[in-house]
């Protein structure tokens, strides 16, 4: 069974993307556009999050899987689909194969989150956990297509999966009529090359821009070499865009029409889904943050109105929880620091009171008497601080060198 016949790789117009935004009313919602104070502060023009976070299934991928099962002949319908996903395609493919009465089988790695993997079954999907990589995964999913007749729905590599998709390029302009940018985060290329389609048909003048994290960046080196590139073993914590390859439709269409894409490094895209979560009260994954990080990182360099697309928001809170810590360090509210103190009854009482009075907050202390560097008399104190940004961190510190106090490189 082949995977890339001529059909596939037809290319996307803006009648394909206004089609599937008729097949989608009343499955897809129109999802909100709210206005961020901070980010235009930052900016100094209008910034608007798109927020596709909000949409059912907690991200943009519902659309583009809806049309592309929707478009099946009815002896495919019957055949059943397969997919491979981590998580927000699973749950797209899940839930839009529900509505259309058609069988789903998703293959999800091993370690895939547990409520990722709940709520694709409670979708409807049989789901099998195969592989513990996404591309082992794929091989899984691609051999069960064979075997069984069952059509695989790629995540962004197929025209109706880029034309449903294109669909939040319709809404934004009717939302925000005046943007002069938008922002979009980049895996495989299916989201920014639907919506590039659409936005470059009816406003040219408008700047298409695709954010991709550092760590799994193929679409710099494949725009370069002008062919999709293989990146090896990408590596990020956004993992909605945690892709190795472009997608052969999409790669052509971003190479024609989007306007640049940027990275991201690890922790401008923590800062950015923290800043999310508190000034926006937004909960977003690192894919869908993505856009806030690349404004973070260079804030002047956009025209504005800016629009920001969140684009998903299914988070495992285990991994929230380490992303908010590392946004906290990143944006220099956390302050490690190692000290040696006399070993003597209340050493360590002196040592906390001293950061009480600089308003530090102690989350955790490690005491060691029995290293060897270590002196008779000595003690050395680890401490893990929570501080109210970098001007606060050099504050602590100071006090404590103050008091007499010597902080160990």
């Amino acid at each position: 069974m082949s995977f890339r016949t001529p059909e596939i790789l037809r290319s996307v117009i803006l009648d394909d993307i206004r089609g599937a935004q008729k097949m989608l009313a009343g499955v897809a919602r129109m999802t909100p556009m709210e206005g961020s104070r901070h980010l235009t502060r930052l900016v100094g023009a209008p910034v608007h999050l798109k927020c596709e976070n909000l949409q059912r299934t907690g991200s943009f991928k519902l659309r583009g899987a809806y049309v592309r099962i929707a478009g099946l002949r009815p002896e495919e319908r019957a055949a059943g689909v397969v997919a491979a996903s981590a998580g927000n395609h699973a749950q797209g493919v899940a839930l839009a194969s529900s509505l259309l009465g058609v069988r789903s089988t998703v293959f999800m790695p091993v370690g895939a989150p547990l409520p990722k993997v709940a709520a694709t079954r409670e979708y409807g999907a049989d789901v099998r956990l195969v592989g513990h990589v996404v591309d082992e995964t794929l091989a899984a999913a691609e051999q069960y297509a064979r075997e069984t007749g069952a059509v695989f729905i790629h995540p962004f590599d197929h025209p109706d999966i880029v034309a449903g998709q294109g669909t939040v390029g319709l809404e934004i302009l009717e939302q925000c009529p005046e943007v002069r940018t938008i922002l979009v985060g980049v895996g495989g290329g299916g989201l920014v090359a639907g919506i590039a389609v659409a936005v470059k048909a009816l406003r040219p003048d408008v700047k298409v821009i695709g954010v991709q994290a550092e760590g799994a960046a193929a679409y710099p080196p494949s725009l370069a070499a002008g062919r999709p590139v293989s990146i090896e073993a990408p590596t990020t914590m956004a993992d909605g865009i945690k892709v190795g390859r472009p997608g052969d439709v999409p790669f052509k269409i971003i190479g024609d029409l989007v306007d640049d894409v940027r990275t991201v490094s690890e922790d401008e895209l923590s800062s950015a889904l923290l800043l999310c979560l508190e000034r926006a009260k937004m909960v977003v994954e690192p894919a869908g943050a993505s856009t806030v990080a690349a404004l973070l990182s260079d804030p002047a360099s956009f025209d504005g109105p800016v629009v920001a697309l969140l684009s998903g928001g299914n988070v495992d809170p285990l991994l929230m929880q380490r992303i908010l810590r590392h946004g906290m360090a990143a944006a220099g509210r956390y302050l490690s620091l190692r000290l040696r103190l006399t070993d003597r009854p209340g050493a360590l009482a002196g040592l906390l009171g001293a950061l009480s009075v600089a308003d530090a907050n102690v989350l955790d202390v490690s005491h060691v008497r029995t290293d060897p560097r270590l002196g008779l008399t000595e003690v050395e104190v680890e401490l893990h601080l929570e501080t109210k940004g970098p001007e606060h961190c050099e504050e602590v510190a100071a006090a404590l060198r103050a008091k007499g106090y010597t902080i160990l490189d």
